[in-house]
């Protein structure tokens, strides 16, 4: 019968914490290359909610808002940063130019049943000034209803709603 040493068990497993594995280069390079390869492994990985809107949001800030759009994509993958990260995406597509796909992504926004009011009338608000930039005036005046009914005092709904109603060639609604 073999007899198992548990220090030697520790030894091969930690060498860290023996004094004698420090002299022995070959137990630091063991040590050494797990932590290697987590790390490397860690930052190949696909970013958690979190760190993609992290990135989204810096992007974002530096005008970047095509390749802000994609992290922001992937923040919205992850549950806890679904609403936040089609929100921010919906604006970076409309800033770079893309107003239909960021009206798809605001009403997808505003299909996630864990939105709060709050955040369903800033959406709303969003999605009817897009909307507007398209010229879809139905739409928008829809939006902007819908918004009104919940927060009646929003910002300037009640003009727009106002102009879209009686919408003339001559008093087109600047976007912003």
């Amino acid at each position: 019968m073999s007899e198992i040493n548990p220090p030697s068990l520790m030894k091969e497993n930690h060498p860290a914490s023996h004094p004698a594995s420090m002299e022995n280069g070959a137990s630091v390079l063991v040590q050494e290359t797990p932590l290697r390869t987590i790390e490397e492994a860690a930052s190949a990985a696909v970013p958690d909610g979190h760190e993609a809107y992290e990135q989204g949001t810096a992007l974002k800030n530096v005008g970047l808002f095509r390749q802000a759009a994609e992290h922001f994509k992937r923040a919205a993958a992850d549950p806890a940063y679904e609403l936040k990260g089609l929100a921010q995406m919906g604006l970076c597509l409309k800033k770079s130019g893309n107003p239909e796909e960021a009206v798809t992504v605001f009403r997808r926004a505003l299909q996630i049943p864990s939105a709060s009011l709050k955040e369903q009338i800033q959406i709303l608000y969003l999605l009817g000034k897009t909307l507007e930039s398209l010229q879809r005036f139905p739409e928008a005046l829809e939006a902007y209803r819908w918004l009104r009914r919940e927060s009646p005092q929003y910002r300037d709904v009640a003009t727009r709603i106002e102009l879209l109603s009686t919408k003339r060639p001559h008093l087109g609604v600047r976007e912003e």
